[in-house]
């Protein structure tokens, strides 16, 4: 049973037989069907049940020859969320085990590579075939998944250590240069890490670690899709699941200048949202590949 079903409302599935049913009602009622042709080129069908703005549950498999019968290959909780939250562009490659995709894109914000579950699987294979093999001009809707996570309260803000857009802008440029080899850029973010050292190891001593790191996205466990975020809330709303009922809520936060939405039931959410407030918790990370019309 995939962990995270309980992120979207499905918290008290208690086994295999009520999934199934489920699964039964996504592929007896979809609200959309899409067809594409996968690597192999085989035709595939992406059959996607709604329950509830924004969120739901996507199958994907095959229609048998009699036409009524489907065959399950795989099957996930999905959660869209709104905006775009990086025009970096994105690679996508392969998962070894089904015909399911990672996306992957380097964001100058955060200074490393940024891992995704691709959620638009088979638009992303007819965009392929109608530009031969290249897409470009690509931008990036993230999202998350979380199964377990806590509201803190905010960090007391020195105004004259606020990074200023330009100041941000500079960092950035200085980021490209050095992955460019540019030894000056390279030195000067050396320099700059060095002090930041120097600021935390004073820090550390007489404050709690919350009160100094204001926000991260770092990689969580094994697989290279999940993440230990800390973000300032910007927006929040609370949906109920239109088939269990259950309450989640969804954060919209904002992490090293990354902003995107994150969904966790109410039950695994510790504290009382608001805004300014802070999430801490881990999630699984997807995003929609936006193509150029």
């Amino acid at each position: 049973m995939h962990r995270y079903l309980r992120a979207i409302g499905f918290q008290e599935l208690k086994n295999t037989k009520e999934l199934d049913d489920i699964l039964d009602e996504v592929i007896d009622s979809p609200n959309r069907v899409l067809f594409a042709r996968d690597s192999e080129g085989n035709d595939i069908a992406e059959l996607t049940k709604e329950y509830g703005h924004g969120f739901g549950l996507r199958v994907c498999g095959q229609f048998l020859e009699d036409e009524e019968s489907f065959e399950i290959d795989y099957y996930y909780p999905y959660f869209s969320g709104n905006g775009i939250t990086t025009e970096e562009q994105a690679e996508v490659e392969r998962h070894a085990g089904n015909e399911s995709y990672a996306g992957i894109c380097d964001d100058l914000k955060l200074g490393i590579a940024l891992i995704f579950y691709v959620q638009n699987v088979n638009e992303y294979l007819n965009e392929k075939k109608l530009n031969d093999h290249c897409l470009h001009g690509t931008t990036v809707t993230l999202s998350g998944l979380s199964a377990e996570g806590k509201i803190i309260m905010p960090i007391r803000k020195d105004n004259k250590k606020v990074e200023t857009p330009a100041q941000t802008q500079q960092r950035n440029s200085l980021v490209a240069a050095a992955r460019e080899g540019d030894e000056e850029a390279i030195e000067s973010l050396t320099l700059e890490d060095i002090d930041t050292y120097s600021m935390i190891s004073r820090r550390i001593a007489n404050e709690d670690v919350l009160s100094i790191v204001e926000s991260s996205l770092m990689p969580y466990g094994i697989e290279s899709d999940q993440y230990a975020v800390i973000g300032e809330i910007v927006d929040f709303t609370m949906l109920p699941n239109k088939r269990t009922l259950e309450e989640l809520y969804i954060l919209t936060i904002n992490t090293n200048d990354l902003v995107f939405d994150v969904i966790i039931n109410q039950k695994d959410l510790l504290g009382e949202p608001a805004i300014g407030r802070r999430f801490k918790g881990t999630i699984w990370l997807q995003g929609k590949i936006n193509f150029n019309d």
